[in-house]
């Protein structure tokens, strides 16, 4: 039997805060052979990226260590390497994709930049042929024009394209190892599907094996040839994919399988109330060239949409990645700037300036889809909820900090957090940190923007069942933009689909799934389901 290209040994780690230590992974083993693809999954903050961080040494030593273990990569320990040798196999022979591309694309360089970056430190390539070899990897991960991205940073683009800009540099290299951390959460379904065929057959052009870190059983069921599950830092069960997910043994395994979210929305009000209202709204962003940088075209991100949503109801927005789902939730919050009419209750606020719009923050909320990026790591758990309460509410700090720990027990989370610092969470638990920073204002509007995404299907039910809970008890209407059909449906009462910021069909929730209209409708559909 040929040995594993890599072998994780009784894998312990540890982190040191001052006088604490936890232990994040307890002494886990498992095999990845060449060519084939393991699926590590579990609860958010149940070790999995830290395990996969383990493998390239990317933990912040030395608070993190290694009570015990080995990380055999073709018969060499890395944990025992030297850094020398790390920067060898980091990105040229173990690649990895990031669970939140917005903090690992460098925000100061342009795509073109961060991507020749790695051809030029692990590819023997001169440079009239470093952008050729860019722009096929940004066509071959889904990328629409990648000539006229090359200059674009990444704010400029969708959660999605970051996300596929992130697997282009990660293929950069042609690696022995792809570790993929939750590499479609922000891609819509079609995407989603594209991806993982993509990736399927890179695997088998380059003979690459893929850990494959995830919560969607769905993309496991897919891709993977094995599986180990983990909870709270530990390995509860292990085996062939068809064999886990067919016949579980854990109790844990079989409360992941069964944990989709599933249902419909709260039941719908007895009103008519406008919460808000949009008109032929619009939001170009200018393509400027030349020396002179003149505007010689627009990228429409929102195009003439109008849509209206009720006081305590759920609009869902779907659509592919990068289709304005987002663009449009800023532009109601008035975040960017746009024109055509925004109505919030009755009163116009497409013309407010901010200093106009700051009372009515309270009142319009927004959940970001990228946790960590919308947190500033400098605040405490409890400064951050507390900004939006000392900045709009009469309340003293004690009655605040009540407030504070009520929300924290709404959305999940033990209040003992309050003192603890947004880089100490899993992915999961910073989304519900920035959740309950919404919630803790009671707004009338509260801007979804993939909120699910970074969490596990479990966690996910509890978030939804939360969401529809809020809405009944407080009448709270809420803009969902997703790309989880199966959320989108669990908590919208009205649905309207997007492609290249262009509503293609909108109806109540129910028709949408039962007989959608426009082709790309069906489409989005079929792939989901």
């Amino acid at each position: 039997m040929s040995q594993p290209l890599l072998s994780v040994k009784n894998l312990s780690v540890s982190f040191t805060d001052e006088a604490r230590t936890t232990a994040a992974v307890k002494g886990i083993s498992f095999d990845l052979e060449a060519g084939k693809t393991l699926a590590l999954v579990g609860e958010s903050g149940s070790g999995k990226s830290v395990s996969a961080l383990s493998i390239l040494k990317l933990l912040p030593y030395p608070q993190a260590s290694h009570p015990s273990g080995q990380i055999i990569f073709n018969g060499e320990d890395i944990l025992a390497a030297d850094e020398k040798r790390l920067r060898q196999i980091r990105g040229g022979r173990i690649g990895m994709i990031f669970q939140e591309p917005m903090t690992s694309l460098n925000p100061l360089h342009n795509i073109e930049r961060q991507i020749s970056e790695v051809l030029e430190l692990h590819q023997a390539l001169k440079s009239n042929r470093i952008q050729a070899r860019i722009l096929e990897l940004l066509d071959m991960v889904g990328i629409p024009n990648p000539a006229e991205r090359l200059k674009a940073y990444p704010h400029e683009l969708s959660g999605g394209q970051r996300q596929r800009v992130m697997i282009a540099m990660a293929l950069a290299a042609e690696p022995d190892i792809l570790i993929a951390d939750e590499p479609t959460t922000a891609l819509d379904v079609t995407i989603q599907a594209q991806i993982l065929e993509l990736l399927q057959q890179l695997q088998k052009k380059l003979g690459m094996a893929i850990l494959l870190i995830t919560h969607d059983l769905g993309i496991v069921r897919e891709v993977a040839d094995s599986v180990c599950v983990m909870h709270q830092g530990e390995l509860v069960e292990s085996g062939t994919c068809e064999a886990i997910l067919q016949s579980p043994r854990h109790s844990y395994t079989q409360e992941l399988i069964n944990a989709t979210p599933s249902g419909e929305a709260v039941p719908i009000p007895d009103t008519d109330e406008p919460l808000v209202c949009a008109k032929n709204l619009r939001v170009w962003f200018p393509i400027k060239r030349g020396v002179m940088q003149k505007t010689v075209d627009y990228i429409k991100a929102v195009d003439g949409i109008d849509f209206e949503l009720l006081k305590g109801r759920t609009l869902g927005i779907v659509g592919e990645s990068g289709s304005g789902k987002t663009t449009l939730g800023l532009a109601i919050a008035r975040l960017i700037n746009s024109e055509g009419e925004i109505i919030f209750g009755q009163q116009p606020i497409d013309s407010l300036n901010q200093k106009n719009m700051r009372p009515l923050r309270r009142d319009i909320q927004m959940v970001f889809q990228d946790p960590y990026g919308s947190l500033s790591p400098r605040m405490s758990i409890r400064q951050i909820i507390d900004e939006g309460l000392e900045i709009h509410s009469q309340k003293n700090a004690r009655q605040r900090n009540q407030q504070i720990e009520k929300t924290l027990q709404e959305v999940g989370l033990n209040p003992n957090i309050c003192d603890r610092y947004p880089h100490e969470f899993s992915g999961g638990q910073r989304q519900r940190i920035a959740i309950a920073r919404a919630l803790v204002l009671q707004p009338k509007l509260i801007i979804l923007d993939e909120p699910t995404s970074a969490l596990d299907r479990s966690v996910q039910r509890q978030i939804v069942n939360l969401l529809r809970d809020l809405q009944q008890k407080y009448q709270i209407g809420y803009l969902f933009i997703s790309h989880d059909l199966s959320v989108v449906r669990a908590l919208s009462h009205h649905i309207i689909v997007m492609k290249d910021g262009k509503v293609v069909e909108q109806n109540d929730t129910r028709n949408i799934f039962t007989t959608p209209q426009n082709p790309y409708t069906q489409a989005l559909i079929k792939a989901a389901y």
